[in-house]
């Protein structure tokens, strides 16, 4: 008998894949080095700069020898401001142990089904997801149940989540507003979702990455809600708001016995955040409500010209109501959402994320990002009219 080798992986990363958003962008990076104008509506990073004040706080850590370790949750200026930042914006009332930093947001969402699902676990997950999300779930182990969205908002939430639940489900990862069709749960739903929690008594696993980038009405945080806060890991990022994609700064909120959890996590796989972005973090969180408000209205207008246009050449899209995505029925380029992507890339040099990617219910549509400049949306559009003509 043939001896096994013990050059492998571990078998637990059998299933994990690699994202696509990430081939993608390798394939609109590599046409550039070509020469072509590509028409980038794949990525989902803001349309300005890091703010001039951020930079100069890491600058100024930095000059003044903040570079040595730091706690592994986070500084305590750091803590205390993200405590108050909770409170006062998302009725979130937290101690500073309750907080901890976190490599992006990212970091936190994989400490967070780590820390609570075991092998054997399910998780659901509401559908279409950001990508990284079944891989997440998969990471530990566990089984992503992929819940359509569009049926649970119809069917009623907790209905439609007691369908797909399993008697092994043991968590729900809860995004609002979702990447990538810029849907944003009323709290009504929120409601649904948190009384199924309880009932269930699962664990609710909160993305809220763009929780400042909602157009219509309030943004609620499920963990606010009554008897949620102990059952609740809230990922939060400073890429969207801050435009601080780069930085990898992100915090997650919980209580115990979750925080004990997310803090190994993070101790025992980097040993906390770069120091002088910590105190970047810090300052970014003295940004006026009213220049996030501002930004916000540019955003708006992104999305009314982008989705205008695609309605205009038949791609049906609704107006999303939050995030920074349009999520257009593209079955008109062809029904399977590879092949469109890769079409409009060829044809048209337009650049987007298949449905597909997403989940199986992203099938038949097209994520277009809207996180660019006007002139380049009004480009895109006009590209897509002589695409259509």
């Amino acid at each position: 008998m043939r001896r096994q080798s013990g050059i492998r992986l571990a078998k637990r990363l059998d299933e994990v894949g690699f994202s696509d958003i990430v081939q993608i962008r390798n394939k609109v990076m590599a046409l550039r080095a070509e020469g072509l104008h590509v028409h980038a509506l794949h990525g989902g990073e803001p349309f300005f700069e890091t703010p001039p004040d951020i930079k100069y706080a890491a600058i100024k850590a930095l000059v003044e020898n903040q570079t040595h370790y730091a706690p592994s949750s986070g500084v305590l200026p750091l803590r205390k401001a993200l405590a108050d930042k909770l409170a006062a914006k998302n009725g979130i009332h937290v101690t500073t142990d309750e907080v901890i930093a976190t490599v992006g947001g990212s970091q936190g969402l994989y400490a967070a089904f780590q820390g609570v699902l075991d092998p054997g676990d399910d998780a659901l997950v509401f559908s279409p997801y950001w990508t990284p999300i079944s891989d997440l779930v998969t990471g530990a182990q566990a089984r992503p149940l992929l819940v359509p969205t569009s049926t649970a908002r119809r069917n009623g939430i907790r209905n439609t989540l007691e369908q797909f639940s399993t008697p092994q489900t043991r968590a729900i990862y809860y995004n609002t507003p979702q990447n990538p069709s810029g849907l944003v749960f009323t709290r009504a739903e929120a409601q649904e979702v948190a009384a199924f929690a309880i009932e269930r008594d699962l664990v609710v696993i909160a993305d809220e990455a763009y929780e400042d980038l909602l157009y219509d009405g309030a943004h609620v945080s499920i963990a606010s809600l009554p008897g949620m806060a102990e059952r609740t890991i809230t990922a939060f990022t400073f890429s969207k708001t801050y435009a601080m994609t780069g930085w990898r700064a992100g915090y997650a909120v919980a209580k115990e016995p979750f925080m004990t959890a997310l803090r190994k996590i993070v101790l025992y796989s980097t040993n906390g955040v770069a120091t002088p972005v910590q105190y970047a973090m810090i300052q970014a969180l003295t940004t006026p409500e009213a220049e996030i408000a501002r930004l916000r209205e540019e955003y708006r207008q992104r999305r009314d010209l982008l989705v205008a246009g695609l309605n205009e050449v038949g791609l049906e899209c609704p107006s999303p109501a939050g995030a920074f995505y349009a999520f257009p029925n593209a079955e008109k380029v062809h029904k399977n959402s590879r092949t469109a992507a890769q079409i409009l890339l060829d044809k048209a040099h337009i650049a987007t994320i298949p449905g597909s990617v997403f989940g199986a219910q992203g099938e038949g549509h097209l994520r277009f990002g809207y996180a660019i400049t006007l002139k380049e949306i009004e480009d895109c559009v006009e590209a897509l009219r002589r695409f259509f003509a």
